[in-house]
């Protein structure tokens, strides 16, 4: 090659990279929070409208997710997401409830981003059938999540305890017959804490359990009484499930949160404020205790030795409740 004909090739490399465009960087997204609901029914078990149309009123109703459970039935969600989902718009999560029983007491137990209906398992005792449904959920790679502990008042204190390997559990159920605050009995936030002290890492989340879409009526069980607020990159399965599992999400079912964060040993809190209620924020730790309380939408706790956790329970002067995942030592 000649010098003039080098000197040529050269200047053209050069023009050619002046007049490309510069290469286009991948950026990671940002955290968000992502409203959903983890417990509903269709005609394919026991609730009174069509998948399609449960999924339109969630959607409709300005919601980023939702997991149809139908009992021992997987309503797959592949050709809903077709017809409702867009990127970042709306996302059906697979979902099913396995549903058994030990004697009298209802073991359900949901198995989130399950791919094929599971046949529920039956064993001697509350503990055993719970233990072998969980761990059925976790063979087919699913998440597993307690339902309703109180429903026909199912589990005691122990019992609840007992079971390994849960990650979730039903703090709030939307259902009115569900005893969610207990009343005679444990409520599930002492249940909570009781497994909490006792070393397990559980997280609570808040769902509606609707079957009914075409009455709204309180002794009916409706959509829109519980959600989860979860925290991830992108609306997708895998995404919102990891998020679920580390617990980074709230519960509320009523109770908007405009923060929830940990720097170091520190839990903090705000309120989006929604200007016809006032706030109080409690602490809740190892046993039980009340750490600290509260009076406005915005409050923190620091971790102190002995404490074990700490989580917080938001309430509004209007009867409402948002619960955050706790931190530990």
């Amino acid at each position: 090659m000649t010098f003039t004909l080098r000197i040529g090739f050269v200047v053209a490399l050069l023009l050619a990279w002046i007049a490309a465009p510069p290469a286009q960087t991948q950026s990671t997204p940002e955290m968000r929070w992502w409203k959903g609901n983890l417990h509903t029914h269709t005609i394919n078990s026991d609730g009174d409208s069509a998948p399609d149309a449960v999924a339109r009123w969630y959607k409709e109703h300005r919601y980023d997710f939702l997991a149809l459970t139908d009992h021992n039935y997987l309503t797959d969600p592949q050709g809903l997401n077709t017809v409702f989902g867009a990127k970042d718009r709306f996302l059906l999560i697979h979902g099913e409830e396995v549903t058994s029983r030990a004697g009298k007491k209802a073991i359900h137990v949901n198995a989130l981003g399950v791919r094929q209906t599971l046949d529920p398992a039956f064993k001697d005792g509350v503990v055993a059938t719970t233990q072998a449904n969980v761990d059925l959920i976790r063979k087919a790679g699913a998440l597993p999540s307690l339902n309703h502990p109180n429903f026909v008042w199912s589990f005691t204190v122990d019992e609840f305890v007992a079971v390994n390997d849960l990650p979730l559990f039903e703090i709030f159920n939307g259902h009115p017959m569900t005893n969610d605050f207990g009343g005679a009995r444990p409520s599930l936030e002492e249940m909570w804490d009781a497994v909490l002290t006792a070393g397990k890492r559980r997280f609570g989340i808040a769902v509606d359990d609707a079957h009914v879409f075409k009455r709204m009526r309180p002794e009916d069980s409706n959509p829109g009484r519980g959600w989860v607020q979860v925290r991830a990159r992108q609306l997708t399965e895998p995404a919102i499930l990891e998020a679920l599992e580390r617990g980074d999400f709230y519960s509320s079912n009523g109770v908007e949160l405009s923060e929830v964060s940990r720097s170091g040993k520190t839990l903090r809190v705000e309120v989006a404020e929604n200007g016809f209620a006032s706030y109080q924020v409690r602490f809740m730790g190892r046993e039980g205790k009340e750490l600290a309380r509260m009076s406005g939408p915005k409050a923190e706790y620091t971790l102190q030795a002995g404490d074990g956790y700490a989580r917080a329970v938001v309430e509004d002067s209007n009867g409402f409740f948002a619960w955050t995942q706790p931190v530990f030592e």
